[in-house]
């Protein structure tokens, strides 16, 4: 085969940990993955009966949800953060993975003056492909001591080229908080569209749940997701809303692509919106798993870990993440992801997510030696 010198994907992230898998999976019980996000705990029965009753199958579904999903999104913002979203100013999306791959591409075609992406230096590594995916260019803007984003480090040249500014709080993978009010505000001043990841917002353990609507529509997009709060990732419903002009923009784009959320989710994932008692739930027992894989990881390792601002994740220092990682699969069978899948700054550090059940997560204690 000609190489034609066109793009070639790089690696999954994730994909490079199956070296480890066989490793871990040889304990007896078999591998505990911590790696990667996915919820294991059950939805409510009453999400599942609303995605095996809806009749909603049949035809088509509307690209930016049905008047339902629409409806339980807004009186959830309502709830949640006190605000009042225009039905206009909000849409569904197929998840938030593919709405943050695929909308640079968007925007570039809206500007295409402006040919930049900024996006966390530690983040989420589909911030960086979706600009990959646009032909962009791809800047990462570095974090402060505290992990929030240090706006003052973008430089006056990439702030003009800039064609968005993704921020993500509570973060993954280090569960850091941003201020949202500033990440708003440096948007305005320089003409560029901020659009804030807000999919672990109902996982912040240092104080309330904040939103970047809450400073204001204007230039602003909030996107959030099903998947976490509900336990639904393999649903693939989110939502986006915010500034008038980029919300519709996006609309008209996403109905051309025939970006559809299936009739089946969108029911059930309306349903879930209005049902706030399951995350409650939810929130205790990540809370529970945080505190108690913290503790069992620090006495294995003597490494010094803290519960994080948000999110489901434990993000610490080991000095060399692959090299904790495989010591990890080794001795207690449990699978974590090296720092490195979330930029060249993460190389030190590990993520665990916590998202095994409570007697998976004392297995890997007892498998340590932790009691």
């Amino acid at each position: 085969m000609v190489d034609s010198g066109g793009f070639v994907p790089p690696p999954y992230p994730y994909d490079r940990l199956d070296r480890l898998v066989p490793i871990a999976q040889a304990w007896e019980g078999g591998v505990v993955d911590l790696s990667i996000g996915t919820p294991c705990d059950p939805p409510i029965d009453s999400v599942i009966a609303a995605l095996s009753t809806s009749n909603a199958e049949r035809g088509y579904p509307p690209s930016i949800g049905s008047e339902v999903l629409r409806q339980a999104i807004r009186a959830w913002l309502t709830r949640r953060f006190d605000l009042d979203v225009p039905m206009s100013q909000l849409a569904a999306c197929i998840g938030t993975k593919e709405f943050v791959a695929t909308t640079p591409h968007y925007l570039r075609l809206r500007t295409p003056s402006k040919d930049t992406v900024l996006f966390p230096a530690v983040a989420y590594p589909t911030y960086e492909m979706g600009a990959t995916l646009a032909g962009c260019r791809a800047v990462p803007v570095a974090c402060r001591a505290d992990g929030a984003l240090d706006f003052a480090a973008i430089s006056a040249a990439d702030a003009a080229r800039a064609v968005m500014l993704w921020v993500n709080s509570p973060s993954n993978p280090t569960g850091a908080l941003t201020d949202l009010g500033e990440a708003a505000a440096w948007g305005r001043r320089h003409g560029v569209p901020v659009f804030s990841d807000e999919c672990y917002v109902e996982f912040i353990w240092d104080g309330p749940a904040s939103t970047i609507l809450h400073h204001g529509f204007d230039g602003v997009v909030a996107v959030h997701s099903l998947s976490k709060r509900s336990n639904l990732a393999g649903l693939r419903v989110g939502f986006y809303a915010g500034d008038a002009e980029i919300v519709n923009y996006l609309k008209e784009v996403r109905k051309h692509v025939g970006m559809l959320v299936p009739g089946p989710a969108q029911a059930a994932a309306a349903v879930a919106l209005g049902d706030d008692a399951h995350v409650a739930v939810q929130r205790d027992r990540y809370r529970g798993r945080l505190e108690r894989l913290g503790k069992v990881l620090s006495a294995w390792s003597g490494v010094e870990i803290s519960m994080p601002a948000g999110g489901f994740y434990l993000w610490f220092d080991a000095g060399d993440g692959w090299e904790f990682a495989e010591r990890l699969a080794r001795q207690g069978g449990a699978l974590v992801s090296p720092g490195d899948f979330y930029g060249a700054g993460g190389a030190q550090n590990v993520r665990a997510a916590v998202v095994q059940p409570d007697d998976r997560i004392e297995l890997v204690a007892r498998r340590l030696g932790v009691l």
